[in-house]
């Protein structure tokens, strides 16, 4: 049976499901349920420094999208760090820590960019006996504003610096969680390496205004008339945080960085996807917020499930298998032909794929006047969106064609050999060449 026990900078969980720095970890009451419930650790919410305590909003803090059936897709959320008292989050965490030993407990931190600062409350979050702090360079609203959060995850030289502080000051594993709102994830992942840093945790939220009230005329969440932007979370975040996680994870540069993973993780695969890209855990929050703690259990299940099935012993057997699968586009085989065949069976003759081909790709899916739907060779180039909108799944699929074989919509023999555009005779680099 698989073992999901992890083991992530040295600090073992019974999984690798933590809940992210987020109001579900926001207080004891919270983190002891979580615990109880299965989860392996948590990333308790954000603390500020010594002083008057961050005064957050008195009124909605959340807007949403969703689906056609209602489900919730993404939160904004306007929230700020912890606004409780930096001693009592801290009396919390040792009394937790210390009844909860297995578990793994992250301290995430945001004090401005200064070392006196930091060498202040380094100290104090290390006797509570938490396992490793993680440093919040990604909340981009609110903070931002203060010069901390993603004002500091956008400047690579501000993270390697921080970074070099609390490596200094405190001795146990350092996170720098890292912001989305940036060009190249690379260069402060970079800068996060390079000041020493433990591991990396992406993404954190995306900067965002979710929705306009067309009768008032402003964002939501509205306070008293008014709206602002803010962070971004939640499913549809997923595949901005794989890509991003991909790009560190393959980079020479940061390759072999430890990462935890971050952005719309809902059920065990989003978990496996994220672990197949190099990442050593997930950490959860949007699915936690909308469905409760208890989700962990269908997480666990069905991650041990799948694991079984493939004959993965422990999680580390396949962190970073997808890794090497993941190229740009100029190394792509362009001599892999493909077409798409319908499942006669399956179909419903809904006639969706028809129409999203007609009217917005290559017209290479014909309909009978009985509305049965087929594919016309001659035209197919393999582009998915057939796949992608048909509501049965599997009903589509995409079919390689088998090498030797005329491809109907070029005339030409499909090759064996491996080709990319680095090699192409319509790559204006080749002629240069000549």
């Amino acid at each position: 049976m698989a073992d999901l026990t992890t083991e992530f900078l040295g600090i073992k969980s019974p999984n690798p499901f933590w809940l992210a720095s987020a109001p579900p970890t926001d207080k004891e009451y919270n983190v002891r349920r979580a615990f109880e419930a299965g989860w392996g650790g948590v990333v308790w919410k954000t603390l500020g420094a010594e002083g008057p305590p961050v005064v957050n909003v008195n009124g909605p803090r959340y807007g949403a999208i969703y689906g056609a059936d209602r489900r919730l897709l993404g939160l904004n959320n306007i929230e700020l760090i912890t606004d409780r008292d930096l001693q009592t989050n801290l009396d919390e965490i040792t009394r937790v820590k210390a009844d909860y030993p297995d578990r793994a407990i992250i301290v995430s931190i945001m004090v401005p960019c200064e070392e006196e600062a930091w060498k202040a409350i380094l100290p104090k979050v290390a006797a509570t006996g938490a396992d490793g702090i993680e440093l919040n360079f990604g909340c981009p609203h609110g903070m931002a504003e203060r010069g901390m959060g993603s004002a500091v995850g956008q400047v690579p030289e501000y993270i390697q610096m921080v970074t070099e502080w609390c490596k200094k000051y405190y001795d146990k594993p350092v996170i720098v969680k890292l912001t989305p709102n940036i060009t190249d994830v690379r260069k402060p992942a970079q800068a996060a390496k390079d000041g020493g840093a433990d591991a990396v945790s992406l993404i954190n939220t995306i900067n965002s205004i979710t929705s306009v009230d067309l009768d008032i005329m402003a964002p939501q969440p509205t306070i008293d008339g008014k709206g602002t932007h803010g962070g971004y979370c939640g499913p549809a975040v997923k595949p901005i945080a794989m890509s991003m996680v991909s790009e560190i994870a393959r980079d020479p540069g940061t390759h072999g960085l430890p990462i935890s993973g971050i952005g719309g993780v809902t059920t065990w695969r989003d978990a496996a996807e994220f672990m197949a890209l190099g990442c050593g855990n997930v950490q959860v929050c949007t699915a936690v917020m909308t469905y409760g703690f208890k989700i962990v259990e269908e997480l666990i299940s069905g991650l041990s499930q799948w694991m079984d099935e493939k004959g993965y012993t422990s999680t580390s057997d396949f962190v970073g298998m997808a890794v090497p699968n993941v190229t740009d586009w100029q190394y792509l085989n362009l001599n892999y032909v493909a077409k798409a065949k319908i499942n006669q069976d399956d179909c419903i003759k809904c006639g969706r794929c028809y129409a999203a081909c007609e009217d917005t790709s290559h017209q290479a899916i014909a309909m009978s006047d009985d509305r049965t739907f087929s594919v016309i060779d001659e035209e197919c180039v393999a582009c998915n969106l057939c796949v992608d909108v048909c509501p049965i799944e599997n009903c589509i699929t995409m079919e390689a064609m088998t090498p030797g074989e005329i491809d109907p919509r070029t005339g030409k023999v499909v090759e064996k050999d491996y080709g990319n555009w680095t090699t192409h005779p319509n790559n204006p680099a080749n002629f240069a060449a000549e």
